[in-house]
């Protein structure tokens, strides 16, 4: 005979599991608002607002606090940073414990796990997603991010695949479900770098390497512009920047004093295509009035915390490593207007790029005016490019000097001009 209070007790068990989850919740809401107080931005103050409303939705038993606490990871997924996102994890793996079925928590879990940098386990939850809708279509965003993370994928193991002879670290981190972009990139970077240096750049495969290095490397960047420049101002990736240059003559003007004081004005506003680099002045008798490219590199542990780049200019490049702190600094740091285009992903580190330059032995902190300026040498498509008072000492590294007068076509003093072309 069955026992008519079973069913009543199991649903009791149930229900007493489901309170435990939704307080762990709220105690783990209320750790991250202990670690980061800080509501000054609008998403941390929105995020804040919804913890609030989930405590509110906690203490009324007649509602379903479900909703309020997916609302918790949704806001925290607006946040943005690596404390914000594990906590959207851990708010979206409550969530399809609590409902095993349900759309939100595993597409909430799909994009915690994929702004954290977890491709295999993010496609694993969106395909969870995908496999409860009723027609199978999924929202854009996830759409493009699964088909984004089976190309990166296929990337990989193609790149893998091309040197099966050769015992690779890359072939041993792909087989960790668990391994995080930030792990495989830099070594798929090395893996590039050690096939070019063993066989060559002309070699079929490398070639083949090298093409695909590139494509997951913009894959990887998810977007190629921070959201908020987007609209603001228009990326310019390394195909505009070369049809930019283009059998134009650029020069490259350092922020010497003894140019600000000079007269080359007229003179340097002569070029077509007038470069300047980080915190740059603008004295027009002496500097010239133009800034066609203005170049910088963001630094540091917060480099998104320095002033903003009002200075005007057609074209921004922001050189700056790794991609995350990259994107927020451009993020918080752009003026809407002070530029009319913005260096995309793919310029943002050309030098150690094995898609572009790739070029080791350089100094981690190399000048900013270095970088552009063996980018635009590295592009050769101009037929005049010169540097004005970079002979100047302390202008330029001993190395990067030197590899500026090797190269040198022409010397100047009166014009502090050093030709390239």
């Amino acid at each position: 005979m069955t026992n008519p209070l079973a069913g009543l007790f199991k649903s009791r068990q149930k229900e007493a599991a489901r309170q435990d989850l939704f307080a762990r919740s709220q105690r783990r809401t209320g750790a991250y608002l202990a670690a980061h107080p800080d509501t000054s931005t609008p998403a941390q103050a929105r995020l804040t607002q919804a913890i609030g409303a989930l405590a509110s939705a906690l203490d009324g038993p007649s509602t379903d606090p479900f909703d309020a606490l997916l609302q918790v990871g949704e806001r925290a997924l607006d946040s943005g940073g690596d404390p914000a996102l594990t906590l959207a994890l851990d708010i979206a793996e409550t969530s399809t414990r609590i409902r095993q079925r349900s759309k939100g928590a595993w597409r909430l879990h799909g994009l915690a796990l994929d702004g954290l940098g977890r491709d295999t386990e993010a496609l694993e939850s969106y395909e969870r997603y995908v496999a409860l809708l009723q027609n199978g279509n999924p929202a854009p965003e996830v759409a493009r991010r699964i088909n984004t993370l089976r190309r990166r994928r296929a990337c990989l193991d193609a790149a893998v695949a091309l040197f099966p002879e050769t015992g690779s670290p890359l072939r041993d981190l792909l087989g960790q479900p668990t391994a995080t972009t930030a792990a495989i990139a830099p070594e798929l970077a090395a893996h590039v770098r050690a096939q070019t240096a063993r066989l060559g750049k002309g070699d079929a495969k490398v070639r083949r390497l090298t093409e695909l290095y590139g494509t997951y490397r913009r894959l990887a960047e998810r977007d190629a512009t921070p959201e908020s420049a987007v609209g603001a101002t228009t990326p310019l990736g390394v195909t505009g920047l070369r049809g930019l240059i283009a059998g134009k003559s650029v020069c490259l003007v350092s922020g010497a004093d003894e140019i600000a004081q000079s007269t080359l004005g007229a003179w340097i506003d002569g070029y077509d295509v007038i470069v300047r680099c980080d915190g740059f002045r603008i004295r027009a008798e002496g500097t010239g009035g133009r800034t066609d490219i203005h170049a910088l590199t963001v630094r540091g542990d917060t480099p998104w915390e320095g002033p903003a780049w009002t200075q005007q200019a057609g074209v921004r490049l922001v050189f700056g490593d790794p991609a995350g702190p990259w994107r927020r600094a451009v993020r918080t740091r752009l003026v809407p207007g002070a530029q009319e285009r913005i260096g995309d992903a793919t310029l943002r580190r050309p030098l150690a790029d094995p898609a572009l330059l790739g070029e080791g032995g350089w100094e981690k902190a190399t000048t900013t005016a270095f970088t552009v300026l063996r980018l635009l040498d590295y592009l050769d498509v101009t037929p005049r490019l010169d540097l004005i008072g970079f002979g100047l000492p302390g202008r330029l590294r001993p190395r990067e000097t030197e590899w500026v007068m090797d190269r040198a076509t022409d010397v100047d003093d009166s014009k502090m001009r050093i030709a390239l072309r």
